[in-house]
């Protein structure tokens, strides 16, 4: 894992454009030189504070559609990045979403410490790339990208589940 990426352009003469751009490094989060994944993951909760976001249906729907915009603009920026660039973040958003969704299904309604938990599964999921994550990541495609993501996003999602369950069992608040 490399916590500074060099963002590598394979293709000077490929051109992308400002949309593109924008939406697939997440308002261009994926920019930014160092932990570019932790950095979209971020950015995917700044949609919480968007009254009726954590809403199963608003948050199922948009990652279904985000996912399908992921892999045709991943897809794109591959021409001037090459495989699995580092600057596509949408990805993470996703993924993200996809943990907040099962964790506010499961749970409910999500909390302070339900969010965090959830980015910090995700994040761990995305990092190590349990099968059959690692399977789709090794695609080379805008669906191996945005899908090994939604793999981290599932299991995120389950384990903050269980994680809350445990301590709204354990713990007396």
């Amino acid at each position: 894992m490399r916590l500074l990426k060099k963002k590598k352009i394979i293709n000077e003469d490929y051109r992308i454009d400002l949309f593109t751009m924008f939406l697939s490094s997440a308002a261009f989060t994926g920019y930014i030189p160092f932990a570019s994944g932790t950095f979209g993951s971020a950015f995917a909760l700044i949609f919480l504070l968007i009254p009726g976001f954590p809403n199963p249906v608003v948050l199922g729907t948009l990652s279904l559609i985000f996912f399908f915009v992921g892999i045709i603009t991943s897809e794109r920026m591959m021409f001037r990045y090459g495989d699995d660039p580092s600057v596509v973040v949408l990805d993470e958003v996703v993924g993200m979403w996809i943990t907040l969704l099962i964790a506010v299904i499961f749970l409910k309604e999500l909390n302070y410490i339900s969010v965090v938990i959830s980015f910090l599964s995700f994040r761990l999921f995305d990092i190590f790339k349990i099968w059959p994550a690692k399977y789709f990541d090794r695609l080379k495609s805008g669906f191996g990208i945005m899908f090994d993501d939604v793999v981290a996003g599932i299991y995120g999602g389950v384990f903050t589940v269980i994680i809350m369950k445990l301590i709204n069992d354990y713990i007396k608040w």
